[in-house]
């Protein structure tokens, strides 16, 4: 039986707080929980409550969240057991009708009909095997649609049929780092593989293959009865990871050296297990070093190589990181030898400037005793500072309050509180000249960030403030701006109300002095779900518009409006999954994938629709183009069908339009695609129609990082980039009407961390002097400047741009050559000050841009732009369409800025829509290894989004542990719920209280008010904890091991003593480092001395994420132990890498490291049987491990 330790002071705590509590009846077992959200003084006048019911045999039985609903009902999850004892179905929570105080709800399937379910079937089932393993043989999701589609798991072994290839690897040791080679060595024996086998709901077949020891040897997805795509994972002799083998190459039967440098994944191992190189597809070989503290202190892509430089970070001594920024160095074994050498690697923090680079003081010491040394530097990038704020003679005012809370301050208060630990400024360097942006925050006296200051490259600053109620939820939000310091500031005020729940009914928005704008008011139903938002207008009785959404069983969005009734309303939107209406066109949907889809824009009047099919890896297809109810729906004027390969690069496609004359669609792309590799060399266009994309088969150049370089088909003769990877100069060569040259240069200034503040466009034509026009993008605010030269960025050319697919809308009068403040974004679209009016967007599911609209000048509502796209983001060429660069109108599909140059810029990369996929590498695509790492959201574009360029991901949250985990997939999963591309929630706990938002880009912040931290973007593996104790990670692979070892102690002085073991750990998935042999030495408290033997199992505290032993257990760790001798013992040790032992213990942490482990077993002691305590700090290290043969 599990024992759980409370810590004494939680109570106590527990004992004041019950008074507060609902009295509840005696007759049943229950944990109840009680969160304040608001608090007058005295009581609450929010809150959140729940009671877990437990039967007699200590399992949950019914959860009740107390009042929980819109409309003060309680919302009850019933828990049900099979005989068994087992949890074979998973209940949606219920609203009931109304409230019993949190008291057990009798009955409360009874109040089903009348919820939001209806007569949905709202359970999960899962059929276990019948045998003590209990693993799910079948599992069916909620609704009634699912009854007969569910997903079916099969447990085998291989067999010499599944023709499982067996790869050999070879490692030689150059410079103290792997190198391997890769052969073929035939196929798998009979029965040597554990074979899994997962078919989803629409019978697409995954099945993966495992050794003994657990590694992953082959994902295998079945294309037909013939094909398959094979993913192979090759190890070394030391366990690790050395190649990953993609579809495309494994498909081929005999490949060489230049085929696995452009197709596979390779990676290379210091003599302590650090990876020290990898090279992905068709990029060149990247290498890392560390210090004597594993930490990573300098990296170096192919690039860098070839200049003979290097990116570095510097920590102070809580790891922390300080200083980064480029210098020079040699070989990766040089420059490891050479941070060997160095005994401590920390710069410390100090109070007066101690050197200057790039026009920056530094408040850091040691820089010639730390790697690298200063007289390697290149350029300084970023600063960071914690606990106080340096002395720097730009430093605005520290403000003593703000919005009537005091703010923290670096010198301690009576209570102890300070700023100690917190980070409190950060310079971040522009990339392509020495001009710094300076973030300050300030926090209040709990620790929260209520405030921010950051001055721009430019002179000026965005100042923010925030008011926060008693959890941390955003009341009232101010941010100040200015572009130069010398100009007017602007004011926004936005102000938020919310339900007893803190779920969000308005939000009010006020420019400057203008009227108070609001901007939402959301209505929801009995599930928390928005089922009503009126956006705009000054009067909450009178909005622009009245949105209405709906939902399936599923939580999957089905409508926006009404498209067949629009009723006065500007847009609709319907998504069929399961319910096709042409059925000769697309088939019901059940594993996520959308059948269909149906939008009308009031500005067209026509009803539109797309069917689409995929492929069996789950790859659109085909999208056919209807107009239901005209006279020929079946019209096919904006068909888009498309082929892949086995890496999902694309092959074909094939686009059609509307008719230049008569009913026929014109087809106006006919692509064929050339690869080397995943490279995209050159784009064959067979239609010879001028529209679309319209190439002239010219081969594409790449550098040495994989970034396309040129695009002479667009006209794009070069393309530098940024150490970044993003494009920051751009030459294009484009004609005019007569023929003559247009030269265009475009060039863009990224800061740092990768934010673009500038992006200057000039052009020479083929008389006259040259123009120009900029685009400063600052803390969201958006200018422009143009010298009134008249840039022709659409002109009609030889070469074809995607903005071809609008209709520049002209300026009534041509602009003063001055800089303008454009326009900010809001939560619903943008407010331009060019205009002095608010601009609203119809946003479809995926987050692109279908409507725009505003009041005019007569104060009457008005559509000021229209959108309707390919899947893969080309806008229909035709229609009202606007494009004013520079402008609102520029945020389209995805909401991302079209630019000159027809990408889209996504941020991290920048997308081609007119052929589907990127220019630039995936820098996640590790974690897509069967995927072309160009591929745009897995060539699924109605189903996934790729919010900054990098991976299509969904956000799910543990049953059981409340933990929130980042998964690339978004199909519903055995004990998890599904939560979609973004959420959010609140918390508080002993007076913090925090907004928590898990981003569709893996990062999750912690907002307080208009400022907001981001906490971790949880991808390879890292991971945060919330305030109340759920983790926030990453997808791998969830493990727990077992642990056996014989310990002696030997008490010296008292109670103080030296103890040491020796043992084996293991764990039961095993990962890159396998099970080891260990020894572990340290200090001890006990009351006895002698020997015990230890039997454990291990539980990780991060069960999401992928374990190394080496990272997880060997290090420094804390343990604690009570019990009797020669009995069971209860408690748990934890190890971290954070800081090597630096971290702070108490009972209340163990077992909560975000590096750590927890373990519960038996212990035997040898020593006289007497009731122990003991409290031991060790060391753990591994014994060498031995070459496996």
């Amino acid at each position: 039986m599990k024992k759980i330790i409370i810590p004494i002071s939680a109570l106590f705590i527990t004992s004041i707080l019950q008074a507060q509590l609902t009295t509840l009846p005696n007759t049943e077992n229950y944990i109840q929980s009680k969160t304040y959200l608001d608090y007058n003084g005295t009581t609450a006048t929010k809150s959140l409550e729940t009671v877990q019911y437990f039967d007699g045999l200590g399992r949950p039985k019914q959860i009740v969240n107390v009042k929980a609903s819109p409309l003060g009902k309680d919302v009850v999850t019933p828990i049900e057991y099979d005989l068994f004892g087992r949890q074979v179905k998973d209940y949606l929570p219920i609203p009931q009708g109304g409230t019993l105080n949190g008291a057990i709800t009798p009955n409360p399937l009874s109040n089903l009909s009348s919820s939001p379910y209806g007569n949905e079937k709202i359970y999960s089932e899962k059929d276990l095997e019948k045998s003590p393993v209990d693993r799910i043989m079948e599992q069916k999701q909620v609704g009634n649609d699912w009854n007969g589609k569910s997903i079916k798991f099969g447990y085998e072994a291989n067999s010499t049929e599944d023709k499982v290839k067996k790869f050999i690897v070879t490692t030689m040791w150059v410079n103290d780092a792997t190198e391997s080679g890769i052969s073929n060595n035939g196929m798998y024996e009979e029965v040597k593989l554990y074979k899994n086998i997962v078919t989803d709901e629409d019978e697409n077949k995954t099945i993966e293959f495992k050794n003994g020891k657990g590694q992953t040897i082959l994902v295998r997805k079945v294309i037909s009865a013939t094909e398959n795509a094979d993913t192979y994972y090759v190890y070394n002799e030391y366990d690790q990871l050395a190649f990953v083998i993609p579809p495309l190459l494994s498909g081929l039967a005999s490949w060489g050296t230049l085929q696995r440098d452009a197709l596979a994944y390779q990676y290379r191992y210091d003599t302590k297990g650090r990876l020290v190189g990898k090279k992905l597809p068709g990029k060149g070989w990247e290498f890392m070093v560390y210090d004597k503290a594993d930490r990573l202190v300098g990296n170096q892509d192919a690039v860098l190589r070839a200049k003979g430089q290097w990116l570095y970070t510097k920590y102070d001594q809580f790891g922390r990181v300080a200083i980064t920024g480029i210098g020079t160095g040699g070989e990766r074994y040089e420059e490891q030898n050479i941070i060997n050498g160095y005994a401590s690697n920390n710069v410390n923090r100090i109070d007066t400037s101690f050197f200057e680079r790039q026009g920056m003081n530094v408040y850091y010491n040691n820089p010639d005793t730390t790697y690298p040394n200063a007289s390697k530097w290149v350029t300084l990038l970023s600063l960071n500072y914690y606990d106080s704020y340096p002395a720097y003679s730009f430093n605005p005012a520290f403000p003593s309050a703000i919005q009537g809370e005091p703010v923290l301050t670096e010198t301690p208060t009576s209570d102890g509180r300070s700023t100690k630990g917190m980070p409190v400024m950060s310079f971040v360097k522009n990339i392509e000249d020495d001009s710094w942006t300076k973030n300050y925050t300030y926090y209040d006296t709990k620790g929260r960030a209520i405030g921010s200051h950051s001055i721009n490259y430019v002179g000026g600053y965005t100042h923010t403030e925030s008011k926060l109620d008693f959890a941390g939820v955003t009341k009232l939000a101010i941010t100040r701006h200015k572009r130069l310091d010398t100009d007017t500031e602007k004011v926004i005020t936005e102000t938020f109300e919310y339900d007893h729940q803190n779920r969000l009914l308005s939000h009010k928005h006020q420019v400057d002095s203008n009227p108070v704008e609001i901007l939402t008011q959301n209505t929801y139903n009995e599930i928390s779900q928005i089922t009503n938002k009126k956006v705009g207008g000054t009067d909450l009785a009178n909005p622009l518009q009245s949105i209405d959404y709906k939902y399936n069983i599923r939580g999957w969005l089905t409508k926006i409006n009404d498209p067949a009734n629009l009723n006065g309303k500007l847009f609709g939107y319907e998504i069929r999954y399961t319910n096709p209406q042409y059925t000769n066109l697309a088939s019901g949907r059940y594993n996520g994938n959308i059948a269909e889809v149906d939008w009308k824009n009031a500005s067209e009047g026509a009803l539109k629709r797309y069917s689409y099919s995929y492929d069996p890896l789950n790859r659109l297809k085909d999208a056919i183009y209807t107009e239901p109810g005209a006279t020929n729906p079946y019209n096919n004027n904006f068909n888009e069908n498309l082929t892949y390969d086995l890496n999902g690069n694309i092959m074909t496609l094939k686009r059609n339009a509307y008719p230049v004359s008569g009913t026929t669609a014109t087809q106006v792309d006919d692509l064929e695609y050339k690869y080397t590799g995943n490279r995209l060399n050159q784009v064959i266009e067979h239609s010879t129609n001028s529209s679309g994309y319209e190439g002239g088969n010219n081969i594409i150049s790449y550098d040495l990082n994989g970034n396309m370089t040129d695009m002479k088909d667009k006209g794009i003769q070069s393309i530098a980039y940024n150490y970044l990877n993003l494009p920051n100069a751009i030459s294009i060569q484009s004609f005019d009407y007569m023929d003559r040259p247009i030269n265009t240069g475009i060039s863009h200034l990224y800061r740092a961390d990768g934010v673009k503040l500038r992006k200057t466009v000039s052009q020479q034509f083929y008389m006259g002097l040259p123009t120009s026009r900029m685009t400063d993008y600052l803390d969201g605010f958006q200018y422009s400047y143009d010298d009134n030269g008249g840039t022709c960025l659409t002109c009609k050319t030889e070469t074809a741009f995607e903005v071809q697919a609008y209709s520049k809308r002209p300026p009534l009068f041509p602009p003063a050559p001055e800089w303008k403040l454009e326009f900010v974004p809001t939560t619903e679209g943008f407010y331009s000050f060019a205009e002095n009016r608010y601009i609203y967007n119809y946003k479809d599911h995926l987050g692109n841009t279908r409507i725009t609209f505003a009041k005019n000048n007569a104060g009457m509502l008005e559509s000021i732009d229209t959108n309707n796209y390919y899947p893969f983001g080309l806008n229909h060429i035709g229609g009202s369409n606007y494009s004013n660069f520079g402008s609102y109108y520029n945020y389209k599909f995805g909401g991302k800025e079209l630019q000159e140059t027809g990408w889209s810029d996504f941020g991290a990369r920048m997308y081609m829509s007119d052929l589907g996929r990127w220019g630039v590498i995936d820098p996640l695509a590790e974690k897509m290894t069967r995927h072309s790492p160009y591929n745009y959201a897995f060539n699924n574009p109605l189903r996934f989004i790729d919010p900054d360029g990098r991976q299509a991901t969904d956000w799910y949250r543990n049953k059981t542990t409340g933990n929130y985990v980042w998964k690339d997939t978004n199909k519903q999963i055995a004990g998890y719920e599904h939560l979609g591309k973004k959420y959010q929630f609140g918390e508080s706990y002993n007076g913090q209280d925090r907004m928590y938002y898990l981003h569709a880009n893996g990062s999750a912040t912690a907002k307080t008010g208009n400022n907001s931290v981001t906490l971790a973007h949880v991808e390879n593996g890292n991971s945060i904890r919330t305030i109340n104790g759920e983790k926030i990670t990453s997808s791998a692979t969830s493990v727990s091991g077992l642990a056996a070892q014989v310990s002696y102690n030997q008490k010296l002085i008292g109670p103080i003593g030296v103890t040491g073991s020796v043992g084996y750990v293991a764990d039961s998935n095993t990962g890159t480092f396998g099970g080891k042999f260990y020894y572990s030495y340290g200090w001890s408290l006990s009351n006895s001395s002698g020997f015990s033997a230890d039997f454990n199992t291990i539980k990780f505290t991060n069960p999401d994420k992928l374990f190394d032993l080496k990272r997880d257990f060997q290090g420094f760790g804390n343990s604690f132990t009570s019990g009797f001798g020669g009995a069971f013992s209860w408690g748990g040790s934890s190890a971290t890498q954070k800081f090597f032992g630096v971290d702070n213990t108490s009972g209340n942490e163990w077992g909560q490291y975000d590096g750590g482990y927890s373990t519960f077993g038996f212990s035997y002691g040898l020593s006289k049987p007497a009731f122990g305590i003991s409290m031991t700090r060790t060391n753990t290290k591994f014994f060498k491990p031995e070459k496996n043969n």
